[in-house]
């Protein structure tokens, strides 16, 4: 009976850890980059939630949202943007018109990175400012092929109430300007959190 308790994988864990969740230090494990090993606790559950936002990306007017950083030569004769970096701070509503109730910001960049297509590379917190989840963040890093009818990018994080998030956001064209590269997308994001 014994020798069953000690071959479970998680006995071990526990043990080669601290027993009564003091950090085991580096010198007892034998490198200087170890701070702690601690047992995770099993009692959280994880839940999976689905938000719909809409993303207001406003490169127009007196009060943009979205403004472009660089521009070169080439970017100026390609069709596809490449090469464009937009730094943007967007709204995130709860219904396509961009008074209805703000929830939060789109907050990072995204750049042309397509030579034949307008694809880009995408890399954005959605930063909460309404109810529970004001001041947690889910962060959004991924390809986005602006004329795909969808596009599903990676959660890669959060923090706050989203901390150790993970999951994916699937993006949907609203509507656009292609004078002015306004645009309002549809933004489903499916993310696992505690």
């Amino acid at each position: 009976m014994a020798s069953s308790i000690f071959s479970s994988p998680l006995l071990l864990l526990f043990l080669s850890c601290a027993t009564n969740s003091t950090p085991v230090t580096s010198s007892e494990q034998g490198n200087d980059y170890l701070i702690s090993c601690r047992l995770a606790s099993h009692v959280a559950v994880e839940k999976q939630s689905h938000f719909r936002f809409y993303w207001h990306d406003t490169l127009s007017g007196p009060n943009p949202t979205a403004v472009q950083v660089v521009q070169t030569p080439a970017t100026i004769k390609s069709s596809t943007f490449f090469g464009d970096v937009v730094i943007i701070d967007d709204p995130l509503t709860t219904r396509p018109d961009v008074n209805s109730k703000l929830v939060g910001r789109a907050q990072g960049f995204y750049t042309g990175s397509g030579l034949k297509k307008i694809e880009f590379l995408l890399a954005m917190n959605f930063v909460f400012t309404d109810g529970k989840y004001n001041g947690s963040t889910i962060a959004i890093f991924g390809h986005d092929e602006v004329l795909s009818p969808v596009r599903e990018m990676p959660i890669v994080g959060g923090s706050g109430l989203f901390r150790f998030a993970r999951g994916y956001v699937q993006a949907r064209t609203y509507s656009v300007d292609w004078k002015t590269g306004d645009a309002v997308v549809q933004y489903d994001v499916f993310v696992n959190h505690y």
